[in-house]
């Protein structure tokens, strides 16, 4: 009832919108056509017809936003007319007297149609995210089922397994699941009944992720027919499965779109602001270019929507400044004007931009456009900035954030409190049972790590077989709390190479800022490591927490 009452109230501002721009249209025309009747006398014709360009150029990209896409269309007809004059000798009197009579028709283009809600369609929140997942596993061998049910628990899912896909398929009708895990072999072989299509499950647009012992070509591409998120080969790597099911989880429960909007005509940009926002994006707007480079600083968009043509600054030019700052030499850039000259929109996009969208657009394609140009610029970051075994943030990245981190909480006066976790006998395991195996231990860690901690909470890939959680908010009890019930639970996950079985453990150390007031950044960090310096000599497998009084480990040592 509450998003059903939502969605009423962003069409009602829509439709305000759009009453106001009706409003101001008719008033916009007139001033077109005393503009374009004083053209036969302008004594600098080029002048005027700039600012017909200017006018017109704004009319073409607003008008199909708000239900006149015949105005649209006629608007960039006419400005196409006024770039080929200027790109070449002025027209004559005869020339521009016509110009002139063609602006009136623009009145008629303007009186408005009735316009549906159709372009709503499709506009949907980011799925909430869901505290308990709960997946769905079609399997028929029982060893390996029973095997993926039990570690997909211990990592805190809950699995409900079915030896066919028509079983998953009737389930439908009383569940939903949040991921379904498919054994290709049943997809595709028609053993029992199975092969059919997956009509119900398909209409969920449950995540799909396929289990298989093919690499071939030909089942990828099944698999990417089906809409498979994921293609895991047997036999199964559970951390490559769980942090996959993860990857998916986060992406679906992902932070809002932060999108800012470069544009001089008011009424379209708080039209774009309103859709962008009721499908969940946040959205600020700029009308100030001069201020482009603090408001970037300030909001910190991913991604930016910016106008070609303005009355002072050019897209481009905007753009230009925007790229000489190394922090945003990445952050994507889009032009969303009514410019429809392939040539002049591949001029523009060499001067800084990432891609170009023609006005007028739908709200829908808007949306599309917005949301999979930030989902890919995430893809991107996340690949320069995190471990690519873990997906944790790597060394430097870690570092970074937690000296903004601390700045943050000494700014605002909250604890905040670092801890810092090690796999005892690491070593061992690697010789013992081979590199490939300790990586599975590694990210087993991080698994753990990701779905016990909160989504304010930054975690790293410290070091070799070292990791470090930022826990902002969080005294030093409640941080012990919180990293004793993750080290127990490590303890109890169950690893194998070949039939030989074997457990890990952790050691951690913490350190908060309410014990050492005055040191942040590297200071705090050595307290931590301190601390996990005195429970690796203290017996392992435990959890300290770091007092100003503790003797100092061996490499804080005179």
């Amino acid at each position: 009832m509450a998003e059903n009452e939502q969605q009423r109230q962003a069409l009602a501002r829509l439709q305000a919108l759009r009453e106001d721009y009706l409003a101001r249209l008719p008033k916009e025309l007139a001033e077109l056509r005393c503009l374009a009747a004083r053209l036969p006398q302008a004594p600098q014709i080029a002048d005027t017809l700039g600012r017909l360009l200017h006018r017109l150029h704004k009319l073409a990209g607003s008008g199909g936003s708000f239900g006149l896409p015949e105005l649209s269309h006629h608007a960039r007809r006419l400005e196409r007319q006024i770039q080929l004059w200027l790109d070449s000798p002025l027209p004559n009197q005869a020339e521009l007297a016509a110009f002139a009579g063609e602006i009136g028709t623009l009145a008629e283009l303007g009186r408005p149609r009735c316009r549906s809600g159709a372009a709503w369609v499709g506009l949907s929140h980011p799925l909430p995210r869901q505290e308990r997942v709960h997946l769905w596993l079609v399997e028929d061998d029982p060893q390996l089922a029973a095997t993926l049910v039990e570690q997909l628990a211990s990592f805190g899912y809950r699995v409900t397994r079915f030896c066919w896909l028509a079983e998953a398929d009737q389930a439908c009708i009383h569940d939903i699941p949040d991921i379904l895990l498919l054994d290709m072999i049943l997809e595709a072989d028609g053993v029992h009944g199975t092969k059919q299509p997956l009509t119900r499950l398909a209409a969920l647009a449950c995540p799909l992720i396929i289990i298989s012992e093919r690499n071939d070509f030909q089942s990828r591409v099944r698999a990417a027919k089906l809409g498979a998120e994921g293609y895991i080969l047997k036999p199964i790597a559970m951390p490559r499965l769980v942090n996959r099911i993860s990857r998916i989880l986060e992406n679906r429960a992902s932070p809002p779109e932060r999108v800012l909007i470069v544009e001089d005509d008011q009424l379209l940009a708080d039209h774009y602001r309103l859709v962008l926002e009721h499908a969940g994006m946040t959205v600020d707007i700029l009308q100030q270019p001069e201020l482009v480079a603090e408001t970037v600083f300030s909001f910190r968009p991913e991604l930016i929507l910016m106008d070609l043509y303005m009355p002072d600054y050019s897209g481009p030019e905007l753009a230009g400044v925007l790229r000489q700052h190394d922090n945003w030499t990445g952050l994507p850039i889009v032009y969303l004007s009514a410019e429809t000259d392939l040539g002049r929109q591949i001029k523009a996009l060499q001067s800084g931009a990432d891609d170009f969208l023609t006005k007028p657009i739908s709200d829908a394609q808007l949306v599309a456009a917005v949301r999979v140009r930030v989902k890919r610029a995430r893809v991107l970051m996340s690949q320069i900035n995190q471990d690519s075994l873990t997906g944790l943030l790597k060394h430097a990245t870690i570092k970074e954030a937690v000296d903004m981190a601390l700045a943050n909480a000494h700014r605002d006066g909250y604890p905040i409190t670092l801890a810092m976790l090690d796999i005892d006998f690491f070593k061992h395991v690697n010789d013992s049972y081979g590199h490939a195996t300790g990586d599975v231990v590694i990210s087993a860690v991080a698994m753990l790590l990701r779905q016990r901690l909160r989504r304010t909470d930054i975690i790293g890939r410290y070091g070799g077989e070292e990791f470090l959680a930022v826990l902002p908010g969080c005294d030093a009890a409640s941080a012990h709390r919180i990293m004793d019930k993750i080290r127990q639970d490590f303890a109890q996950l169950p690893f194998s190479q070949g039939d030989t079985g074997f457990t890990c453990t952790l050691s951690v150390g913490l350190a908060c800022t309410v014990s050492f007031p005055a040191d942040i950044g590297a200071k705090l960090l050595a307290h931590a490591d301190r601390a996990l310096y005195m429970a690796k000599h203290g017996g392992r497998n435990q959890t300290r927490i770091a007092a100003p009084h503790d003797p100092p480990g061996p490499e804080h040592s005179a």
